[in-house]
């Protein structure tokens, strides 16, 4: 059998084109799954007349089912290539995008049978989600070389905002004026494109055989009761996941109150409540840039490089968060459009960090492959996104019940998230790594000193 030549050249890896199939497909992704969370519900509750809480519980919901992710990570790590997992995915994505678009239609009648084959297509998509975004991590973690992983972090994750931005304003366009059977169209039309850009950017993509020496292993991959052991047994790996799952919450709780705030604290119309969701996004988009083009950063001449960002990130994002609160009892007068453009600014520098971390991670199991342990930390961050998304709202909700005030109930909310924040960056200065590993000799001990964001 040929030996695998090592390297941690970057020239050995993925190269910049490579790197962006990736973000093509994570397009993809991004684009299917904004039909389901943004066009569908907006139809339930406008057109439909349906409460927000069903909706709204599709969507966690289909979080929920992501808590499949590990599993389906395995499987990619059994095969010899990962693409018929991205592809497979993302033809089951489509799929339950394409149930889900016909169930809504059916709800004119709120019949059992529409609301069964929502939760199925919901569901549908949850798998699709999981598998194909899963397995195209794991191809990246496992194939970028280590000094391009915190730019290739920021690359496919600013290309996967701009296919939700896109995809967004094309449907937005192609459904006016609005109809069943236009929708239906529409949504053939999306998911055949989706399809059909993952099957060309992912074309003999991962046919070469890229192996660096921090995260070389030999053998079969083990089996998946096994995977998780050891995955959990790692102390980096267990904090890392328990990370994960607080930053994401903070990362995500303010969303479906942000606009909500506007309106009713500062007395923004919609339109101009919907601009000021577009202000967070191009600040993240902003602050996704900085990160990856401070890419100097991450090319592991300080082994604090990357907790650098992740800390700053938070830190910014937690002062961001406390502007909002204060805004919040003083109302108008608050500057809140550049408040908002500074927290999602600060949000990208944290996200694509964070994302950087997770990738150079992802390799760093002693017998696991890349595949279970993206599978374990996307499972954290799904469940984090569906929870803080419910836990932002009912808070709201519940503080505004009780005290009767509504910006003292925002104010609540947006200091929990806050805090969020600050917890997150302390768990990231309390997270090392295990030892590097020679792939010729036994693992030596850990080194309590090393770190995971190195």
């Amino acid at each position: 059998m040929a030996t695998l030549a090592l390297s941690s050249n970057a020239s050995a890896g993925f190269s910049w084109f490579a790197i962006a199939r990736i973000g093509l497909v994570q397009a993809s992704i991004g684009a299917l799954v904004m039909m389901a969370t943004t066009v569908l519900n907006r139809l339930m509750v406008v057109e439909y007349g349906l409460v927000a809480a069903i909706p709204a519980g599709l969507v966690a919901w289909h979080y929920a089912v992501q808590l499949g992710r590990p599993l389906w990570g395995h499987g990619s790590d059994q095969g010899k290539s990962r693409t018929p997992w991205i592809i497979g995915g993302m033809v089951v994505l489509a799929g339950g995008a394409l149930l889900a678009t016909q169930a809504t239609l059916m709800m004119v009648e709120a019949s059992t049978a529409a609301f069964a084959l929502a939760i199925l297509g919901y569901t549908i998509i949850g798998v699709g989600v999981g598998a194909a975004g899963t397995s195209a991590l794991a191809l990246l973690a496992s194939s970028v070389a280590p000094e391009r992983r915190a730019p290739a972090a920021a690359l496919t994750w600013i290309m996967m905002i701009a296919g939700i931005v896109a995809s967004a304003i094309t449907v937005g366009a192609a459904i006016k004026p609005f109809s069943p059977e236009r929708l239906i169209e529409v949504a053939v039309t999306l998911a055949a494109v989706a399809i059909a850009i993952t099957v060309i950017a992912t074309w003999r993509l991962d046919s070469g055989h890229h192996s660096f020496e921090e995260t070389y292993k030999s053998g079969e991959a083990p089996d998946f009761r096994v995977a998780i052991r050891e995955i959990f047994a790692e102390r980096a790996a267990r904090r890392f996941t328990i990370f994960i799952f607080v930053s994401m919450m903070a990362y995500n709780m303010q969303d479906l109150i942000l606009e909500p705030f506007a309106g009713q604290i500062f007395g923004m119309a919609p339109g101009d409540s919907t601009q000021l969701g577009g202000m967070l996004n191009a600040g993240g988009l902003v602050g996704m840039i900085v990160a990856g083009i401070g890419g100097s950063a991450f090319q592991a001449r300080l082994p604090s490089d990357l907790r650098f960002w992740i800390v700053s990130g938070c830190v910014g994002s937690a002062i961001g968060l406390a502007g909002l609160a204060a805004g919040a009892m003083i109302g108008p007068g608050w500057p809140l459009t550049a408040n908002v453009l500074f927290l999602g600014f600060c949000n990208g520098v944290f996200a694509v960090a964070a994302i950087g971390a997770m990738m150079g991670l992802a390799g760093a199991g002693e017998k696991t492959r890349e595949g279970v342990r993206m599978g374990v930390w996307g499972a954290s961050q799904a469940i984090a996104f569906g929870f803080a998304g419910f836990l932002g709202a009912a808070g709201r909700d519940i503080a505004l019940l009780i005290l009767g005030d509504v910006g003292r109930a925002y104010q609540i909310v947006f200091a929990f998230e806050g805090l969020l924040f600050v917890a997150a960056a302390l768990l990231a200065l309390l997270i090392s790594a295990p030892a590097r590993r020679s792939p010729t000799t036994q693992p030596i001990q850990p080194d309590p000193e090393a770190e995971v964001f190195a």
